[in-house]
């Protein structure tokens, strides 16, 4: 299967680290020129060289810093990259507290930057994919969108409406040749994780038995039995992200080991 996104322009949000950082690799492996967002420059600016180094010059990065969370930071993103032909909103953040104790402000945050984030991006693109008749926007939700977990549970609900927005929108943009999904990453290994991990294991176990003990007792129903790596996230999304996708839209397309215990999301 010959996945070719030459010529095409992509911009990943939240990619210069985790799972953002390895859809933003894999797309530039595909051929696409990407546009690695972060909110500071200078974070930008490393994992370009990161990129750049990994794919031995072989990749076209462009910087697009910018607060997405914010309408300021939205448009400096959007003056760095006006047009894009694949959109990735991976942008997002977790953390467990208990459910009582979720404030009023957290539960604001967490909508705006897991939710009103990638729909003001969405607002930002759509018109001009529709315009052209072609365009890939996908948002990175999670296998917590389905299964609640009890330790983050206004994480959950952030995720669950990310799915209704992707819907929708898949439906505002119905016989464009634009498609728009949602990606359900599993319980994946990144830096954030690690100290997730940590978090609800004996901090002073070895990496490898904190996240056996980890996945034993927090997430059982998992069928891989291990965290996944964010290039098997990414390799989803690459897919999703090319013209072989085309008769895939309004979906939520899992990545997630397993997990989630039924036969539709």
């Amino acid at each position: 299967m010959l996945i070719d996104l030459s010529g095409k322009t992509a911009l990943v949000t939240g990619s210069t680290q985790g799972i953002g950082f390895a859809i933003a690799a894999g797309l530039a492996r595909a051929g696409a020129r990407v546009a690695v967002n972060g909110r500071r420059e200078e974070s930008v600016v490393a994992a370009i060289a990161k990129l750049e180094g990994a794919a031995d010059g072989g990749g076209t990065f462009v910087p697009a810093p910018g607060d997405i969370t914010t309408e300021d930071g939205a448009q400096q993103v959007t003056a760095a990259v006006p047009d894009v032909d694949i959109l990735i909103n991976n942008l997002g953040i977790f953390g467990a507290v208990p459910a009582l104790e979720i404030s009023d402000d957290e539960w604001r945050r967490y909508f705006e930057v897991n939710v009103l984030a990638a729909v003001r991006m969405i607002r930002a693109y759509l018109p001009a994919m529709k315009s052209r008749s072609w365009g890939r926007i996908m948002n990175v939700a999670s296998d917590s969108a389905v299964v609640i977990p009890a330790e983050m549970i206004h994480y959950g609900m952030s995720k669950t409406a990310l799915l209704a927005v992707t819907r929708g929108f898949a439906k505002e943009a119905a016989g464009s040749g634009v498609t728009v999904n949602s990606l359900i990453a599993g319980p994946t290994h990144t830096g954030g994780v690690e100290e997730f991990v940590y978090e609800l294991v004996d901090s002073s176990l070895p990496w490898d038995e904190a996240q056996r003990e980890f996945m034993a007792k927090h997430r059982p129903q998992s069928l891989l039995q291990r965290l996944i790596e964010p290039e098997e996230i990414a390799n989803m999304a690459v897919y999703l992200s090319s013209p072989l996708a085309s008769a895939t839209t309004g979906g939520a397309v899992r990545v997630d080991g397993g997990y989630v215990d039924s036969i539709l999301p």
